[in-house]
């Protein structure tokens, strides 16, 4: 059988395209006109204050809310009105990483990677899935943990186990929700180097909601700011750390 060559004529679907998305809650407006592209291999951050958005931003990309109007795109597939089973199948593609990691602390390590494998209906062989949680934990240096409880770890190896969760089904998108939250500042460091070399080795996009303007800068490669339900500002996080607009110079203060 013939193997078509790409003629560079078909552009591939962009990562994420969120148009015009709006969301209310009762007479509360979150999300007002907001629009924003990710492209491939690109780490978007999203500045706001408490209460801005951020985390309603997020649960509109993966479905868990619904936008009053406005359209969602991953890899050009609409998102806002998909049947429940379809959104199982985008969600394999898109990564979560919980702020509060979210692990399962009655399961090892172990059981809380296996079980996003489990969730989706993946059909393997357990020799697969065991390879498949070994490499996960490997790209996290923890290969030594898959036994452990999390409970019998730092905050640090259950943020890393969080992370090779989320990266065990190998998502083309990924949802960070304040990463480096709670951690020190060498621990939040290494989660940032973390973040950057799974992007590097695996070609992720990613959207990360932070209020560490360290990692802010050590992960971004364009930052944009979440400001009355719209995207008010977006450019490097550069221009941003030498704005004069009072409402991006107070992340700075």
């Amino acid at each position: 059988m013939a193997v078509s060559q790409d003629t560079g004529l078909h552009k591939p679907s962009i990562p994420l395209d969120i148009r015009n998305v709006y969301k209310t809650f009762g007479e509360r407006e979150i999300l007002n006109d907001f629009s924003l592209t990710v492209g491939e291999k690109e780490n978007v951050v999203v500045l706001g204050k408490s209460g801005a958005g951020k985390s309603v931003l997020i649960k509109c990309i993966i479905g868990l809310l619904i936008p009053d109007a406005g359209s969602i795109k991953v890899y050009g597939d609409e998102v806002v009105g998909m049947k429940h089973h379809e959104l199982d199948q985008v969600r394999t593609r898109i990564g979560f990483l919980f702020q509060g990691n979210a692990l399962y602390d009655s399961m090892s390590v172990r059981e809380n990677l296996e079980f996003p494998l489990r969730r989706h209906w993946i059909h393997l062989k357990q020799a697969e899935v065991d390879d498949m949680v070994m490499e996960a934990l490997q790209n996290v240096d923890l290969g030594h943990t898959a036994d452990m409880m999390p409970g019998e770890l730092s905050g640090g190896m259950q943020k890393r186990i969080a992370l090779a969760r989320t990266m065990i089904l190998k998502p083309k998108i990924i949802l960070y929700d304040e990463p480096t939250t709670g951690l020190d500042p060498v621990t939040a460091r290494d989660i940032d180097e973390l973040i950057m070399s799974l992007q590097d080795k695996y070609n992720t996009s990613a959207i990360i909601i932070s209020h560490d303007m360290a990692c802010v800068k050590n992960t971004s490669d364009r930052t944009i700011l979440l400001l009355n339900g719209k995207n008010y500002a977006e450019a490097s996080y550069k221009d941003f750390e030498t704005s004069g607009d009072e409402n991006i110079k107070q992340f700075f203060q």
